[in-house]
Formats: C-alpha cells, structure tokens, sequence
C-alpha cells in the first residue's frame, strides 16, 4: 500500500497516509461502510446527486463536532440535488448517539471501522492510529471527484468556503 508523508500534522508531529492520493478528475471510489442501523452503505448509493465526503477523525472530538455540525446548518441551503456525508472511524454505535445528541440530521454519518477501505482508497488512513485525515472530497453527479481539500493540521477546521463554492459551482 501506497505510503505518503509530509501532508497532514496531528499536533504538529507528522502523520503517514495511507493509500493513493485522490485528485481531482479522478473517478470516487466507491467502498463499502457502515450505516448507523450496522447496515451496508456504498458511496455509489448517492450517484446522481453532488456528493460532499467529510472524513474526520471522529466526532468525539472538538473539531469534528464543529465541522459536522456546520455542515449540518449549510445542508438546509445546499438542496435535495447536495448530499452530505461524514466518514470517521466511529462505531456506528457512537455515531448515532453524537448525531442524538448534536441535533445533526441532515448529515449522513458511515463508518469505516470495520475494513478502512475508505481510508485506504481515499489515502486518509493514518498510519498507527487507525484514524482518517480531515479531508473533503466533492463529487459530482457522475462520479468524478471535483474537489479535495486535505486539511494540513488535524486539529484545524477546514475551509468551508472552498467547498461549499466548489458544490455550488456544480449545479
């Protein structure tokens, strides 16, 4: 498996990735995870709508917490065409009670807990840790990723601005 350095910080000490680089024009790819119900959730599910992949290291965590929820309010202006999906290595378990607790409804939250076959496909597996990058990813209605933001600093939030004028720029 492809390794790669010198990307992303967790609290200013470098992290290896995991997997290849996703570019833009390259086609998503589409892996198996879970959904909070434990069952099978592919990211093909959501072919035909523009598609906004959050990975975050979980929503246990302060950042997490804050960009899922964010992107929970700007779900309600982005449409029916706009999917939001947030991947953590999570349980599925613990999602639902954050999503419970968060009021975050608008958001769909998967799991890669049990293969990290999106972190690996999608190269955001931390290496040792067993934790996914931030990163965003739009995809467009076809499939092909037409934007990714990996965020340098774990610990950072990233821009929002970026993506949601990417997912606009779709429509």
């Amino acid at each position: 498996m492809e390794e790669r350095t010198g990307i992303v910080t967790m609290k200013g000490n470098p992290v290896t990735l995991l997997g290849r680089e996703i570019k833009e024009g390259d086609k998503a790819p589409d892996v198996e995870l879970t959904a909070t119900d434990l069952s099978a959730a592919r990211l093909s599910d959501y072919r035909g709508k523009i598609l906004v992949i959050s990975s975050v290291p979980s929503l246990d965590t302060p950042v997490c917490d804050m960009e899922t929820r964010r992107f929970n309010t700007e779900a309600a202006s982005l449409g029916d065409d706009v999917a939001i999906v947030t991947v953590s290595m999570d349980l599925p378990f613990a999602q639902t009670r954050w999503c419970g607790a968060a009021g975050v409804d608008r958001v769909v939250t998967l799991s890669d807990h049990r293969t990290a076959a999106f972190g690996e496909a999608y190269g955001v597996l931390i290496q040792g840790v067993r934790l996914l990058a931030r990163a965003l990813f739009v995809v467009d209605r076809d499939g092909v990723v037409r934007y990714v933001q990996t965020v340098k600093e774990i610990a950072s939030e990233p821009d929002y601005d970026e993506v949601l004028a990417s997912v606009r720029s779709l429509r």
